[in-house]
C-alpha cells in the first residue's frame, strides 16, 4: 500500500512541477525575477542537484557535484541540456527509491544536517515539497522576470 501512495505522490509532483519545468529552455535560463534573485537556470539546476544529492540519504549515491546549494548564482544553470538530464535522472532516482524501500522502511530514521533525525517518508516528502517550491519560483521568473 505504501508503495502505491508514494508512487501517486511522485506522479503528482512530476505533473505539478512539469507546468513550469517544461517552460525552461536555453533561451530563458538567464531570466530572473529581479536582479537580486537567482536565474531560472540556476534554480532548475538546483532542483536537479538537490534531488540527486538527497539520494545519498536513501543509499543512492550520485556523482553530481553541488554547485547550487548554499551558493550564489554564477551561471551554473546556463547549460540547459545538462540540467534537463539531471532533472530526469533525479525523478528516476525517486522512482527507484520507492521501488526499493520496503513498507516498514518508510518509518526508518535518517540523520540529516538540515532537519536532524527524520523518517524516510518525511525526508522523501521534503524533496517533493522542495521541487514544487522552486518550480513556482521558475514559473514566476519566466512569466514576470527580467
Amino acid at each position: 500500500m505504501e508503495k502505491e501512495i508514494f508512487k501517486d505522490l511522485l506522479a503528482q509532483n512530476i505533473l505539478s512541477c512539469s507546468f513550469s519545468l517544461n517552460l525552461v529552455n536555453g533561451n530563458n535560463v538567464s531570466k530572473s525575477l529581479n536582479e537580486n534573485t537567482s536565474s531560472v537556470g540556476f534554480i532548475y539546476r538546483h532542483i536537479a542537484e538537490t534531488m540527486l544529492l538527497f539520494g545519498n540519504f536513501f543509499g543512492k549515491p550520485s556523482e553530481v557535484q553541488n554547485t547550487t546549494m548554499g551558493k550564489l548564482d554564477e551561471g551554473q544553470g546556463n547549460d540547459f541540456e545538462e540540467s534537463r538530464k539531471l532533472i530526469e535522472k533525479g525523478f528516476q532516482m525517486l522512482e527507484e527509491i520507492i521501488e526499493s524501500t520496503p513498507a516498514d522502511g518508510w518509518s526508518k530514521k535518517i540523520e540529516t544536517p538540515f532537519f536532524g533525525t527524520v523518517s524516510t517518508a518525511r525526508l522523501f516528502s521534503h524533496i517533493l515539497y522542495h521541487n514544487s517550491y522552486h518550480s513556482g519560483q521558475i514559473a514566476l521568473a519566466i512569466k514576470r522576470g527580467i
